[in-house]
C-alpha cells in the first residue's frame, strides 16, 4: 500500500492496492483544552457526580461527621451585643459640604468609611485601654482570646456599629459589653477631634506646596512664552500658515519672471531677436534711416548717371562710411540690451533663492509648531490642575474650620449591653452548615478529580480530542463485565443466539459500525482491517470478535485472524482449538486452510482442506486462531510470507479482521496494517488517557499508517440493553 503524509497540515492519505479513491484523514489530535475552559453545563455536571458520587458522598459525610462531632463537645455561649449611632440622623445633619468640594453632599452619603472603621474599632491601638479595663476584674482575658469572641458589624443600610460578644459566663459578658461601650465612646470623641485638627494641618501642608507650583508653572509659562515670541498657539500657526502662503505665490511669480527673462534673453541671441532689438532702438534706426535714404538717392541717380561717374562713387562713399556705424550701433544696443537682460536675470535668481531660504524657515517652523504647542498646552494644564487644586484645598480648609467651630456631635450608644438570659442555640445551624460545607468540597474534590484525571470517559471527549472520524459507539455491556464473562469475553451461545440479545443496542452497535466501514470507500469497499487500540484492555479482540459477527450476519465471508501473537485471545473468547494458527502458518509449510476454523452456531468446528466446503455452510465466520506464542511476533508480522497470506486471505475472503497488538511501545500492528486497507483504533472510555491517545497517534502518522477511524468502546451515554 501507498501512504502520502503532509507534515503541514497533519493529514495521511490512504491509497488503495488498485490505486483508486484516495482516502484523506487528518487523524492529529486536537489541543486539549482542560475542563476549566470549557463551558460546564448541566450533563457534564451530573457526569461527574454520577463518575465520583463516591468521592463526594464519602467527603460529604465525613466533614458532617467532624462537624457533629466538634458541635457536641462544645459548651453553651452566652451572647450579648449593643449598638452605637456613629452619624447624625437629621435632615440638618446629614445635609453637610463635602470637605473636598464648595458643592452640599447628598444626604445619602455620609462620607464614612465603615469597613475601615471597623477594622480600627478591631485594631491592637484602640483596643488596648479597653482591655487593660477587663483585665482588672478578669485577668486570663487577652487582646486575642477576647477577639476569638468578638464580633463587631454594621446593619445593613444604617448609621450604625452592632458590637457583639459570646461567653460561657453571661455576667463576663455583660463587663466586657460594658467595657467596650465606654472605650468606643471615649474614642469617637478623642478621634474626631483630633481628625479635625490633621484635617487642617494637611490641608495647610498641601495649600502653601499647591500654591509654589502654581507659581513655578505661571514663571515656567512666561519664559517660554518669551523665548518662542509666543502670543498663542493659534495665533502663531495663523502666522507660519500666512508666511508659507505668500512665500508659495512670491515664489511662483519669481519663476514665472525668471522664465520670462530667460525666454528674452535667448531671443536676444536669436537673429530674430536681435532684429527685434535693433528695430526698437531710435539711434540705430536713425543711422539705418540715412543709409536708406542714400540708397533711395543712388537709386534715383542711377537712372542719370553711370556707376563710374563721380555723383554716384560719392553716394557710395558715403554709404560704405555709415556701414560702419551702423555695425557700432548694433553692437552697443545688443550689448546693452543683453547686459540689462542678464542683470535682471541674476536678480531674479537671487530672489529666488532668499524666498527659497525664507520658505525653508517657515517650514521649520511648521515642524516645530507641534512640539511648542504640546509643551505649551502641558503647562497650560498643569498650571489649570494645580489652580483647581488650590481652590479646592482653600475651599477644604474653610469647611473644616467651619466643621471644628461647630458642635461635636459624639457617638451615641442607643441599645446599651444587657445581661444575656438563655444561651445561644447554635448545634443545629453548625449541623446544616457542615452538611452543606461537606457537599461543597465534595463537589469540589470531584471537580479536582475531573480535572486531574487524563482520561477519556465520553464519547464527545473522544470527539474532541482527535480529528479522526467516529466509525461506532459501542455501549457499555454489563454482562460482560461479570466475573464468568471476564475470562470469556463475550456471552454464551444462548446469549447470543436469543432475540433479545440480538436485537439488543449492544449487538446493533456492531452492526452499524460495520455498515459505516463498508460507507466509507463505496467506490472500492475495505476487504482487510486491522483492529488494535492505545494499550491492553480497551477492548479491542471483543471488538474485532462482534464485528465479525456482524459482516458474517450480514452475508459476506468473514475471515478473523488473531494476530496478537504476545498475548492471544481470540480463541479464548470464541472456545476453539488453538493447537495450530497463524504462528504455525507462517513458520511451516502447514496450508492455510488447515489451519482456519469455521464457526458453526458460535462454536468451533474444523474446516476440511476443501475450500468450496466454506462456501457451502450457511455460517461466514471463519477464525484464524494465534497458534503459539513466537519469540520474535514483529518479525513474523513483517516477512513476505506474512505479506503473500495477507493477498491470499484478501482474495478470499469478503472481509479479514485482525486483531492485533496494543499499539503503545509496540509496532506489531503498524507492521500488519501495511497489508490492509487500513486500521481501526478501538479506545476504551473510562481507561485510555489523553495523553496514551496522542503519543499512539503521533506515533501512526510518523510511521505513516492509514488510519480509518476509531470505536469508542464501553460509551455509557448509549444504552446496551435497548431493544426494538
Amino acid at each position: 500500500m501507498n501512504n502520502q503524509s503532509n507534515s503541514g497540515n497533519s493529514t495521511h492519505t490512504i491509497v488503495e492496492r488498485n490505486g483508486k479513491s484516495p482516502l484523506v484523514l487528518d487523524y492529529a489530535t486536537r489541543p486539549h483544552v482542560s475542563q476549566s475552559e470549557e463551558d460546564w453545563q448541566s450533563p457534564q455536571v451530573l457526569d461527574i457526580a454520577r463518575r465520583r458520587g463516591l468521592l463526594i458522598a464519602g467527603t460529604a459525610m465525613t466533614v458532617t461527621l467532624l462537624t457533629g462531632v466538634i458541635t457536641l463537645r462544645q459548651t453553651d455561649s452566652y451572647e450579648g451585643a449593643f449598638q452605637i449611632l456613629v452619624e447624625p440622623v437629621t435632615a440638618e445633619s446629614e445635609q453637610g459640604l463635602d470637605p473636598l468640594s464648595s458643592e452640599p453632599k447628598p444626604s445619602s452619603n455620609t462620607g464614612l468609611d465603615y469597613a475601615t472603621q471597623i477594622q480600627v474599632l478591631g485594631s491592637p491601638k484602640t483596643m488596648k485601654p479597653i482591655v487593660e479595663q477587663i483585665q482588672k476584674r478578669y485577668p486570663e482575658i487577652g487582646y486575642g482570646s477576647l477577639m476569638d469572641q468578638l464580633s463587631i458589624s454594621r446593619p445593613e443600610d444604617t448609621k450604625l456599629i452592632a458590637v457583639k460578644y459570646k461567653d460561657e459566663d453571661p455576667d463576663r459578658v455583660k463587663f466586657v459589653l460594658d467595657q467596650l461601650a465606654a472605650g468606643y465612646l471615649t474614642y469617637s470623641q478623642q478621634e474626631r477631634q483630633s481628625n479635625l485638627r490633621q484635617g487642617i494641618t494637611f490641608v495647610d501642608d498641601q495649600i502653601e506646596s499647591t500654591r509654589k507650583r502654581v507659581d513655578t508653572l505661571q514663571r515656567q509659562i512666561q519664559t517660554f512664552r518669551q523665548r518662542n515670541n509666543l502670543i498663542g498657539t493659534e495665533a502663531l500657526a495663523s502666522q507660519v500658515a500666512s508666511q508659507i502662503q505668500g512665500l508659495e505665490q512670491q515664489r511662483l511669480e519669481a519663476r514665472r519672471e525668471i522664465a520670462e527673462t530667460q525666454k528674452q534673453y535667448n531671443n536676444l541671441q536669436d537673429p530674430s531677436g536681435a532684429i527685434a532689438a535693433l528695430a526698437a532702438d531710435p539711434a540705430y534706426q536713425k543711422v539705418l534711416d540715412k543709409m536708406r535714404e542714400i540708397d533711395s538717392k543712388a537709386a534715383t541717380e542711377s537712372t542719370r548717371f553711370q556707376a563710374s561717374e563721380p555723383e554716384m562713387a560719392v553716394l557710395q562713399e558715403q554709404r560704405n562710411s555709415l556701414i560702419p556705424v551702423l555695425r557700432q550701433e548694433a553692437r552697443r544696443v545688443l550689448g546693452d540690451k543683453m547686459a540689462s537682460v542678464g542683470t535682471d536675470l541674476s536678480v531674479l535668481e537671487t530672489r529666488q533663492q532668499v524666498l527659497g531660504n525664507a520658505q525653508r524657515y517657515w517650514e521649520q517652523e511648521v515642524q516645530r509648531l507641534p512640539v511648542v504647542s504640546r509643551i505649551y498646552s502641558d503647562l497650560e494644564r498643569e498650571l489649570n490642575v494645580a489652580t483647581d487644586s488650590l481652590g479646592r484645598f482653600l475651599a477644604t480648609r474653610e469647611n473644616l474650620q467651619v466643621q471644628a467651630a461647630q458642635k461635636e456631635v459624639p457617638w451615641q450608644l442607643i441599645a446599651p449591653p444587657a445581661t444575656p438570659q438563655m444561651p445561644e442555640d447554635t448545634k443545629q445551624r453548625n449541623l446544616v452548615l457542615g452538611a452543606i460545607a461537606g457537599l461543597l468540597l465534595g463537589v469540589g474534590a470531584a471537580t479536582i478529580a475531573e480535572r486531574v484525571d487524563d482520561t477519556i470517559r465520553t464519547n464527545d471527549e473522544l470527539r474532541k480530542h482527535v480529528r479522526l472520524p467516529i466509525l461506532g459507539s459501542i455501549p457499555l455491556y454489563e454482562a460482560l463485565q461479570r466475573p464468568h464473562f471476564l475470562q470469556r469475553g463475550i456471552p454464551q451461545r444462548a446469549d447470543l443466539r436469543s432475540d433479545t440479545f440480538r436485537y439488543s443496542g449492544f449487538s446493533e452497535s456492531f452492526g452499524s459500525l460495520y455498515s459505516t466501514l463498508r460507507m466509507l470507500k463505496a467506490d472500492q469497499p475495505i476487504r482487510s482491517v486491522v483492529i488494535s487500540s492505545p494499550s491492553a484492555g480497551d477492548g479491542k479482540s471483543t471488538v474485532a470478535t462482534y464485528l465479525a459477527q456482524a459482516a458474517a450476519a450480514m452475508g459476506h465471508r468473514v475471515l478473523l485472524v488473531d494476530a496478537d501473537l504476545r498475548h492471544p485471545q481470540i480463541s479464548s473468547l470464541l472456545d476453539l482449538a488453538n493447537d495450530r494458527g497463524l504462528v504455525d502458518v507462517l513458520t511451516s509449510n502447514l496450508n492455510p486452510q488447515q489451519a482456519i476454523q469455521r464457526v458453526f452456531n458460535l462454536t468451533a468446528a474444523r474446516v476440511t482442506n476443501d475450500p468450496t466446503a466454506i462456501v457451502a455452510d450457511d455460517e461466514n465466520l471463519y477464525v484464524l486462531t494465534s497458534g503459539q506464542v513466537p519469540p520474535n511476533p514483529a518479525r513474523l508480522l513483517s516477512s513476505q510470507k506474512m505479506k503473500r497470506l495477507s493477498e491470499y486471505f484478501h482474495a478470499m475472503f469478503d472481509l479479514v479482521i485482525y486483531d492485533a497488538p496494543p499499539l503503545l511501545n509496540l509496532a506489531d500492528s503498524k507492521l500488519l496494517a501495511s497489508h490492509t486497507d487500513g486500521m481501526i483504533l478501538v479506545t476504551g472510555l473510562g481507561k485510555t488517557s489523553r495523553f496514551e491517545l496522542t503519543q499512539v497517534l503521533d506515533r501512526l502518522q510518523t510511521a505513516r499508517t492509514p488510519v480509518l477511524g476509531m470505536v469508542a468502546n464501553r460509551d455509557p451515554s448509549s444504552f446496551a440493553d435497548m431493544t426494538y
